[in-house]
């Protein structure tokens, strides 16, 4: 069984961005993600009222948010997932802070409270439980997305069951060979989709700009060393110079 899954941040909505504010780029975004026949698409930086859009938007697919009493402002990391795909298991908000269970707190000296969700799937026909984490660090200080790495390094041993299959995905504001990619590789056995295939290193953040100058590649896509890598894209696709969002969507496919 194959499955493809996408990390976006999806750029919270800023009327301060003009012509690429939320209303002028939901409806391109969601066209985009449902072009890659997507199992699982992991969201990051996206408020209530973008991700409710994006729920109505995206058919098919079901938003994982069982767990969750959403607080207005802020942004959140949020799975989506094909219906009829999967059996849905449990899922949860742990924050990354030095109090993971205090919905809103932050340490670390983190510019805004950052989270991880998580949730367990297992596809349909299979006996393959899966493990997902999705998160979105700090996007100033390394020291900070350090401390908030431990956090959830620490939080996943607590509910995953090491012999079913990890993926740790979404915007780590940092590069590859960063402390903070250090530290995951140190702790779990995992891939990177990209690396594996020996392709450029490259940004994957653009502002709305298009392609960065020796830029940085700061969404992963993490995959349990166990399993299969079928391939990995940055999807750079724009309509009459316009973006989706102000990231390229990370886009693999594994095989179970």
């Amino acid at each position: 069984m194959d499955l493809t899954l996408v990390t976006c941040n999806i750029r919270f909505d800023n009327p301060a961005d003009g012509a690429n504010s939320w209303s002028h780029r939901r409806i391109f975004l969601s066209e985009l993600l449902l072009s890659h026949s997507p199992d699982i698409i992991a969201t990051q930086e996206g408020r209530f009222h973008q991700l409710q859009d994006l729920k109505s938007l995206l058919p098919g697919f079901e938003m994982i948010d069982q767990h969750r009493s959403w607080i207005g402002e802020r942004m959140y990391p949020t799975f989506f997932i094909r219906k009829n795909k999967f059996e849905f298991m449990k899922s949860e908000d742990i924050w990354l802070s030095e109090t993971p269970d205090i919905a809103g707190s932050r340490s670390f000296d983190s510019a805004f409270p950052r989270l991880m969700t998580w949730m367990k799937v297992q596809p349909v026909n299979s006996q393959n439980d899966l493990w997902l984490v999705n998160t979105h660090l700090d996007h100033i200080k390394e020291e900070t997305r350090l401390g908030q790495i431990k956090v959830l390094s620490n939080e996943i041993k607590k509910f995953w069951n090491e012999k079913d299959s990890l993926f740790i995905m979404g915007d780590f504001n940092d590069h590859p060979e960063s402390v903070v990619r250090k530290h995951l590789e140190k702790t779990f056995s995992l891939q990177d989709a990209w690396k594996l295939f020996h392709k450029t290193e490259e940004s994957s953040h653009h502002a709305f700009q298009g392609e960065v100058p020796n830029g940085s590649r700061i969404d992963w896509i993490l995959v349990d060393s166990r399993l299969k890598v079928l391939n990995a894209e940055m999807d750079k696709s724009s309509r009459d110079g316009k973006f989706p969002t102000d990231h390229y969507p990370v886009v693999t496919t594994i095989s179970l």
